[in-house]
């Protein structure tokens, strides 16, 4: 009898502390998949084992049944092999669109956004601001999430809970002016006496009269004289050890020449219009110099081409770099093929182009190569200045402001509108010869666009 009592009995024990050990096990692989919101406070020992531990606990969307994935550094270049963290726009717990920015890195030419490859949460942040990472280096983990947000549904009860705080401490702060007031209302009677005390202020009004200097330090403020010290972007570092390299290297030197902008501003004023309505784009000089530029280059191959080891690298193909100024530093976009371009494709490509470099979107690809370089000084009013050579090329060609002056014209003094050039150029490469008559062919067409359509 015994035996039976206990055969009906064990089983019924050992089958609910089994269920009781499942139910914990289930609650708890429930509470370790849930997204906790920032808000949740309630300890992991206090909800397990509690019949209605979930149905306590703020509901929250859960996204733990996606994988994680790591953004690391995208490949840029062949010539780029890492970069700098310049700008982290999102941090762990943010929620991220499609093609939303999560940071930013700089490069020696120019910047890339990593973005998020759909809608995600970001669960972890691996690096910081001003760090150097390489190419495939690990950036920041990500989890899919449906919605593209992971928010806790229980906010709305945050904000009443925050109301009852501020309505108490708008009583003290009332008392407090209150208590404010009655300093203020008592300083006139403390400062009564003072003034009834005449004979004892004109003491110091005499002795300030045989001083006068003193009062004077005290009226006028002092200046403030304060430092600030910023790390420079890796753009304008690789760009000023460039210059440095440029200079070391290179024999530089620069030879000028003035030339008269009628024809090319007649040419402007003449077609301007015809020209915008069927191209959609402005005619302006940078067109000009650049067809001039082609022109004087396969007249003189020589500035066309480099030096590599102990070589001469000749080129058939006139890539034309242009200096473009930004906030980040300087860029210089590459014209592609620029020999069997019509000035209206040049316009159009240097518009987008120099449109994309002021908004940091010009890729890596852009900026590669080039075989000769015009940099326009003239758009900020430079009357004459020596650029500097841009390595592995040879030459640049620098355009200065249009100024009207005096000149000689078939032996009479006319005021036209003249503009210096310079051409910097390697002496180790190029002689002298060279660049004098490179830079003559440049004034003479643009000085009579004809040239361009006689080919002459």
């Amino acid at each position: 009898m015994r035996a039976c009592v206990v055969r009906s009995i064990r089983p019924q024990a050992f089958t609910t502390r089994v269920a009781r050990d499942a139910t914990r096990a289930i609650l708890t692989r429930q509470l370790s998949q849930v997204a906790f919101s920032a808000s949740y406070t309630t300890p992991l020992r206090q909800t397990r084992g509690h019949p209605n531990a979930l149905s306590s606990a703020p509901r929250v969307r859960m996204y733990s049944t996606e994988p994680e994935e790591v953004l690391k550094v995208p490949f840029l270049a062949d010539s780029i092999s890492q970069g700098e963290v310049a700008k982290i726009l999102k941090k762990a717990g943010d929620s991220v669109k499609t093609d939303e920015t999560i940071l930013s890195l700089d490069t020696d030419k120019t910047s890339a956004d990593v973005n998020a490859p759909y809608p995600c949460v970001v669960v972890e942040i691996l690096t910081k601001e001003g760090d150097t990472v390489v190419v495939g280096q690990p950036l920041a983990k990500i989890r899919r999430s449906a919605g593209g947000a992971a928010k806790s549904e229980d906010k709305p009860a945050d904000k009443p809970a925050d109301k009852p705080t501020d309505k108490p401490a708008d009583k003290p702060a009332a008392s407090q002016s209150s208590q404010k007031a009655t300093p203020q209302a008592a300083a006139p009677q403390t400062a009564a006496p003072p003034k009834a005390e005449a004979p004892k202020a004109e003491a110091p009004k005499a002795d300030a009269k045989s001083k006068p200097a003193a009062p004077k330090p005290s009226s006028t403020p002092s200046a403030i004289r304060t430092e600030t010290r910023e790390k420079m972007q890796l753009i304008r570092v690789r760009t000023s050890e460039r210059l440095k390299i440029s200079q070391n290297v290179n024999a530089s030197l620069t030879t000028f020449n003035e030339i008269d902008m009628s024809a090319v501003t007649e040419l402007r004023n003449t077609h301007g219009d015809a020209f915008l309505k069927k191209h959609g784009v402005k005619l302006g000089f940078m067109s000009v110099f650049v067809k001039a530029a082609v022109a004087a280059l396969q007249d003189q191959p020589t500035v066309n081409a480099s030096i590599q080891e102990k070589e001469i690298v000749y080129r058939s193909y006139n890539d034309i770099s242009v200096a473009v100024a930004t906030e980040r530093g300087l860029v210089v976009p590459v014209l592609r093929d620029c020999q069997v371009k019509s000035m209206a494709d040049i316009e159009k490509e240097l518009g987008a182009l120099g449109a994309r470099a002021r908004v940091n979107e010009v890729s890596i690809e852009e900026m590669v190569g080039g075989t000769f370089t015009i940099s326009n000084g003239g758009v900020y009013g430079s009357l004459m200045g020596t650029p500097i050579i841009n390595p592995p090329q040879s030459a640049i060609l620098g355009m200065h402001g249009i100024f009207k002056r005096p000149v000689v014209v078939n032996d009479q003094i006319v005021i036209r509108p003249m503009m210096y050039v310079a051409l910097t150029y390697d002496h180790r490469l190029i002689d002298g010869r060279e660049a004098v008559t490179f830079l003559r062919k440049i004034k003479d067409v643009v000085e009579d666009p004809r040239r361009l359509l006689l080919d002459i």
